[in-house]
């Protein structure tokens, strides 16, 4: 069973150089990594930002205390990153890839990597042989996926058969879903559905809105069939921030099951089994030692430490940051690729399915593309 030294975020990072990497871009999802060398400056060290407009860099250099430049192939000369994350319009981000793989630097590269299924296998065609490009899907390091990932990992559900996501959208509900599930490229046949209903609004990136209304909001309900195994993407418009619409994630397989944080599993004599997974957030009532996460365990195990104590990391940002370091970590050669461009085209490939099965009101079934041979689960 499990312990916690088998546990996959079980002991403290060890020490290492700051990973130093710079920017394309700027906005609410550039923040994030910027924000993260402020959180955990022994950790990370932004290089520079770049921006097309000067006063926009301005702007950055005074929020932020980092120089910024004009073009790629400036920061790249002038910082030295090790990876340079960017976080641009879909539309002008396959020339930015282009221009940072024609440098020999390592991407990480903001979702998607390419606005539709032609540009996915136009940037594979160009990029995939290249391998420097990882793709910032930061959902399948959250820490309760990566605590319900240790329980798959360890076999405490058996054979997982299906798994139910409603959370977040396109890619990244589908990043989940492989991941749980442990597809990879194989051709699936995708089901459906587009409905619109009433939705009280609730806050979005700019906070909650000034005045309480009912809006009609998009519904879409999908069954993908993968390898054998069946995933269900269910999401509403606006669900990411509306506390009206709570997070339901459920995995099942052959000897348990988990849905959302409760654990349900046979045990040696085929005994039914319950436990929670349980989440150790300090700063609460009396404890001093600041508001974080510090652990999620299961029946007395660990299943997940927080890699970065001390930060004040929500658990977005905590896998944001989980996503960056590891990416630097594989072109160090010290770790695996967190999440491949080959990943993130399949991923896309499948959210388009997903929407174009419910404007058809048929069924879609997708190809063996070109990068299949290269993914991988995250």
């Amino acid at each position: 069973m499990l312990s916690d030294e088998a546990s996959p975020s079980s002991a403290e990072a060890p020490r290492r150089e700051p990973v130093r990497f710079g920017v394309v871009g700027h906005g609410w999802r550039a923040d994030f990594y910027l924000r993260l060398a402020r959180q955990a400056p022994d950790r990370f060290q932004c290089v520079g930002a770049v921006t097309r407009r000067p006063e926009a860099g301005a702007g950055l250099e005074r929020e932020w205390d980092i120089p910024t430049y004009r073009r790629p192939e400036d920061l790249v000369a002038a910082g030295a990153p090790e990876v340079v994350v960017t976080s641009v319009p879909r539309t002008a981000n396959p020339g930015v890839l282009r221009t940072l793989v024609g440098l020999d630097v390592a991407v990480l590269s903001e979702t998607p990597p390419a606005e539709d299924v032609d540009g996915l296998r136009r940037l594979w065609a160009d990029l995939g042989a290249a391998d420097l490009v990882q793709v910032a899907e930061q959902h399948p390091y959250l820490p309760i996926v990566a605590a319900v990932r240790g329980l798959i990992d360890h076999g405490v559900l058996g054979e997982v058969t299906s798994a139910e996501v409603s959370w977040t959208h396109d890619y990244h509900a589908i990043a989940l879903l492989r991941t749980l599930l442990g597809v990879r490229g194989e051709p699936a046949r995708v089901h459906a559905v587009h409905t619109t209903g009433p939705v009280l609004e609730g806050p979005d990136r700019g906070g909650w809105p000034d005045v309480q209304k009912v809006r009609a909001a998009g519904h879409t309900l999908s069954i993908l069939e993968m390898a054998g195994r069946t995933g269900v993407y269910d999401f509403t418009e606006g669900q990411w921030f509306n506390p009206l619409r709570r997070r339901r994630l459920i995995v099942r397989g052959s000897h348990g099951e988990v849905v959302g944080d409760q654990v349900t599993w046979a045990g040696d004599d085929g005994t039914p089994l319950s436990a929670p997974i349980v989440r150790r957030h300090t700063g609460l009532d009396g404890n001093l030692e600041g508001a974080d996460l510090d652990t999620l365990t299961w029946a007395g195990r660990v299943l997940y430490r927080n890699p970065y104590p001390g930060a004040r990391m929500s658990d977005e940002e905590i896998a944001i940051a989980t996503c960056l370091e590891r990416t630097v970590l594989w072109r160090r050669g010290e770790g695996p690729a967190p999440y491949p461009l080959a990943d993130a085209c399949q991923d896309h490939l499948l959210a388009l399915s997903v929407h174009a099965a419910a404007e058809r009101g048929e069924p879609v079934t997708t190809a063996t593309e070109p990068w299949a041979d290269a993914v991988r689960v995250a």
